[in-house]
């Protein structure tokens, strides 16, 4: 009877150990740290062709997906307040989801981000006419933009990931002069920053403005609005607009006015006070620089997630735009519809219209010269 219940007692030890040792090995995967680098998949096709999916994380888990098509960012997935995993941008699982409809959601913008009037500028005595895509007025590179063609991708193969897209912009396209190489290059860093450097050259003298179109909605869900969440900017000016959204080639004061953010302010605090319909700030703030070192340009921070987005850039201005368009015709992937005020942008640029406005920075680019513009989207929680 005695060696019966030995045996009994050692078998529940083994069993008891058994599931000691289970318990350490799932809490040990769970602690596991995460796989950093970058991956490729094939993703969908967009007309003939082929477009693929490059997935960036980092050491800390933050993940950013991006297409070779247009250079979208079609999410970024990081961890708020409470440790949840939040994707803070709005984005398709599918690039047939990209229809023009949709207001360049994640991509890269060229060959001139923001709007040019009546399409028409005039480099060295020569009148040049684009495609006129937004009323009477030229928009964020016309009707084939960067954000409409499949670019040439290169990952870096390291522990800190990096995407490097390519483009050949050829002589007339949308109405531009010139060959124009242009390289975006995404890092995505330890520090969950995801720097965009830009550089271009071209053959004949034509103007630049390249950028980034991310919406970014900081709660984590979009169907939640932008309005309560805080926004600050880096600049004393900005550049009033007309009924078309058109530079006056004014640089007026934000002091006294619902354009001042040189303080943390929540967005719905003034936003019905804009001029101009849809109601909303779709408007470039002139950054308080003196050169093209890297600087602070605006900080945007959603108590509800505790998630904070600082943009730091080397472009003397920012376009500031609050979903003023999105109506609830575009639906999410989870067919929920998406609503005005439900994303903000923050596009680092060159002023609008500068072709047609000789007292603003130049956005001309020489043969021989060479563009490099870097921004960085940097993630915390606060």
């Amino acid at each position: 009877m005695k060696k019966r219940i030995i045996l009994t007692n050692l078998s529940a030890l083994f069993i008891i150990g058994s599931i000691f040792t289970s318990c350490m090995n799932n809490n040990k995967q769970t602690t596991e740290a995460p796989k950093q680098g970058i991956t490729k998949q094939a993703w969908d096709k967009v007309g003939d062709q082929a477009v693929d999916l490059y997935t960036l994380t980092n050491k800390n888990g933050v993940e950013v997906k991006i297409s070779n098509y247009g250079g979208k960012v079609t999410s970024w997935t990081t961890k708020d307040k409470s440790g949840k995993s939040q994707n803070i941008v709005l984005g398709f699982d599918s690039a047939k989801k990209y229809t023009p409809a949709v207001p360049y959601f994640g991509a890269i913008i060229g060959r001139y981000g923001n709007r040019i009037a009546k399409g028409k500028f005039t480099v060295d005595g020569k009148e040049y006419t684009l495609a006129t895509n937004n009323g009477p007025n030229h928009l964020h590179g016309g009707n084939v933009g960067y954000d409409k063609v499949v670019w040439t991708a290169e990952p870096t193969v390291d522990t800190i990931p990096a995407l490097t897209l390519t483009y050949l912009s050829k002589d007339g396209e949308e109405g531009y002069p010139g060959n124009l190489k242009v390289t975006v290059k995404y890092t995505l860093t330890d520090a969950d920053e995801l720097k965009m450097e830009y550089t271009a050259t071209t053959d004949k003298a034509t103007p630049v403005n390249l950028t980034n179109h991310s919406y970014f909605n900081l709660s984590g869900d979009p169907t939640n609005t932008i309005l309560d969440e805080e926004v600050q900017i880096n600049a004393d000016k900005y550049t009033p607009v007309s009924d078309a959204l058109i530079p006056t080639g004014e640089l007026k004061d934000v002091k006294g006015t619902p354009f001042d953010f040189t303080a943390p302010t929540k967005i719905g605090a003034h936003i019905n006070e804009v001029p101009g319909k849809p109601v909303g700030y779709d408007h470039n703030f002139v950054l308080k620089v003196s050169d093209t070192t890297m600087h602070q340009a605006a900080v945007v921070y959603d108590a509800r997630s505790g998630l904070q987005l600082e943009v730091i850039t080397t472009e003397p201005g920012i376009q500031f735009y609050t979903g003023n368009f999105l109506d609830g015709t575009l639906k999410l992937d989870n067919g929920k519809p998406i609503a005005q005020h439900t994303a903000l942008c923050l596009e680092t640029q060159h002023f609008p219209d500068s072709p047609n406005e000789p007292t603003f920075p130049s956005t001309i680019l020489q043969p021989g010269k060479t563009l490099h513009s870097t921004t960085i989207y940097k993630v915390t929680v606060r």
